[in-house]
């Protein structure tokens, strides 16, 4: 089984400034994953032709079985808060998660958030700046593979330190009980072992994935607890767009 984590930037490239579906689609296919986990997605927003991206992912990976769960809905700058269960109908931004496996149950799970302003010092900037986070979620979804159930969790965890941790041990207690192993996989906004030591999961793919070239740091991980290995050595693959590598790893449940 490939499983396969992408930060797409909602599609844009950063060489170009452009989104191209047909870029996009391509991006998705070349990676020939089994589950795909997105983050940031639009859905029927002008920046991205008003696609819905998570289906455009769905048609190219040849994933019959995908969701997309809206953070946020409206327009950039007039965003308003869209998580939980109760999804918007309209123009939304949020994560995905897609398989060509069957799936027999979907989760969704509200992340833990800081509700004020707080004082970050981004990389090169000399002083911090007051920053609001937006709302987080996960998508768990029980994926029946040839040697039984999987529980892979898709995420994007916020970039305020110490915040992010308690979101992915959050996650961690909130899909305990699923069947099968277990993968979390996804943009978790922290460094190196990091997310391995705060989840107590095993790192199944190690590479550095950020920034798009000469990345040297690995944001975007998959996390395995129970009988679920790494085949071989992880990939970090430049397809083109986004900031960020996508990040995939072949995995068996021995």
């Amino acid at each position: 089984m490939r499983l396969a984590t992408f930060n797409i930037l909602h599609g844009r490239s950063t060489v170009d400034g452009q989104v191209h579906l047909d870029r996009f689609a391509d991006a998705v296919r070349r990676l020939d994953a089994d589950v795909l986990a997105l983050q940031e997605v639009d859905r029927g927003q002008q920046r991205s032709h008003g696609a819905d991206l998570t289906a455009v992912a769905a048609e190219a990976m040849g994933a019959p079985h995908h969701r997309f769960v809206a953070t946020l809905h409206g327009e950039p700058d007039l965003w308003v808060a869209a998580t939980g269960d109760a999804q918007p109908s309209g123009a939304a931004y949020g994560i995905a998660l897609l398989s060509r496996l069957p799936v027999h149950e979907w989760r969704v799970v509200a992340l833990p958030a800081l509700r004020r302003r707080t004082p970050i010092r981004f990389p090169g900037a000399r002083w911090p700046v007051l920053v609001e986070d937006e709302p987080r979620s996960a998508i768990a979804a029980v994926v029946e593979t040839a040697d039984g159930p999987c529980t892979v969790v898709g995420t994007h965890l916020t970039f305020i330190p110490g915040w992010n941790a308690r979101q992915l041990r959050h996650v961690v207690r909130a899909t305990r009980t699923l069947p099968g192993p277990r993968v979390v996989m996804g943009d978790l906004n922290m460094s190196g072992d990091r997310p391995a030591r705060v989840s107590g999961l095993r790192p199944l793919a190690r590479a550095s994935t950020y920034p798009l070239t000469a990345p040297q740091r690995q944001l975007d991980h998959v996390l395995g607890s129970g009988r679920v290995a790494a085949r071989s050595a992880a990939r970090s693959l430049d397809l083109g767009l986004s900031d960020h590598r996508a990040l995939a790893v072949d995995v068996t449940l021995s």
